[in-house]
């Protein structure tokens, strides 16, 4: 299948999905763009990805999401690079479970959200107009299955917690914080469908479940959980590759099905979850939704909700636009 030029930056793959969704882009002759934090494992990356794919046009430009300034550096260059933006998946996320301890990014955010939430929203900001560009412009988040959570009624986003406000007064865990990183992150996508939907930009979010990790993802576990992760994964028969879920990031950005959808939450089977009917399930219902969700949580949709993440990112990013114009 020709890709006729078309250009994807996909963060985090130097490894895991974000890897092998760049191998796969790379073998339907697109022109990859790896995001990377670790310069050094995605040099190798994408040496391998060019060799495997036989194609020369996988670029490589370095990218820390938790900040800001390394944001706009690597928009700067990518800017001065290419003209256009067909695709844009936001893979890379900070997760680094068994943290207890209230961590800030450079900019005085809290690490999960900055590099979950806000890094992607300013990155997304900044390469709207060569997105705009393309005939059919893509953004994707990944989401996770953490998200479920959110069926209990009582579980909402720290809010009043993501600049370290509370930071050692309050119990904190990365576990919790992830799940609320991604419940914020798809609020975005709802807000962000329609706040680009007249440039023509779609934005989505996958929902990704248990993913048999990399080496080096398991390595970066602290205390049991470095113990207990590789014999977790190992025993989860339901546990997808990285290549199952790098299919499902493909079909959903390139699909003729998918040109016109936006704003959706996208399981791994490239089905779109609608919103719960009620926000109150029952013991039975949460239940069937953890075994397997088939709907987005109802916190997802309300408007009041949705409203508050987009300002409060709008808020946080708006000083770090202003020098990218």
């Amino acid at each position: 299948m020709s890709s006729d030029g078309r250009i994807v930056i996909i963060t985090g793959a130097n490894s895991g999905i974000g890897k092998a969704a760049a191998h796969q882009f790379a073998s339907a002759g697109w022109r990859v763009v790896m995001a990377c934090r670790n310069v050094e494992t995605g040099r190798r990356a994408q040496a391998e990805i060019t060799e495997a794919s036989g194609n020369p046009t996988v670029d490589l430009i370095p990218v820390d999401l938790s900040s800001f300034d390394s944001i706009r550096r690597f928009c700067a260059t990518f800017r001065d690079r290419y003209s256009r933006l067909d695709v844009l998946v936001h893979n890379a996320g900070y997760f680094n479970h068994g943290i207890k301890t209230y961590q800030l990014s450079p900019d005085g955010l809290e690490l999960t959200f900055a590099t979950n939430v806000f890094g992607p929203h300013l990155m997304t900001e900044l390469l709207l107009d060569r997105l705009a560009e393309s005939s059919d412009a893509r953004v994707l988040h990944a989401g996770s299955t953490n998200l479920t959570h959110f069926f209990d009624p009582k579980r909402t986003i720290e809010f009043d917690n993501l600049r370290g406000e509370w930071a050692g007064k309050r119990p904190y865990t990365v576990y919790k914080m992830y799940g609320d990183s991604k419940m914020g992150l798809l609020l975005l996508t709802h807000r962000m469908a329609e706040a680009y939907r007249a440039k023509g930009i779609k934005v989505n979010m996958v929902l990704i479940p248990a993913v048999k990790v990399s080496r080096e993802t398991l390595q970066r576990l602290t205390g049991i959980y470095r113990l207990i992760g590789p014999i977790v994964q190992n025993l989860n028969p339901l546990s997808l590759t990285p290549q199952q879920m790098a299919d499902c990031y493909f079909h959903v950005c390139t699909a003729a099905e998918f040109r016109h959808v936006t704003g959706a939450l996208i399981d791994s089977r490239k089905q779109i979850l609608l919103p719960a009917e009620k926000e109150d399930l029952s013991p039975l219902e949460v239940m069937r939704e953890l075994r397997s969700t088939r709907h987005a949580p109802a916190y997802a949709s309300k408007p009041a909700n949705i409203e508050r993440m987009w300002s409060l990112s709008r808020e946080v990013i708006s000083e770090a636009l202003t020098p990218e114009g």
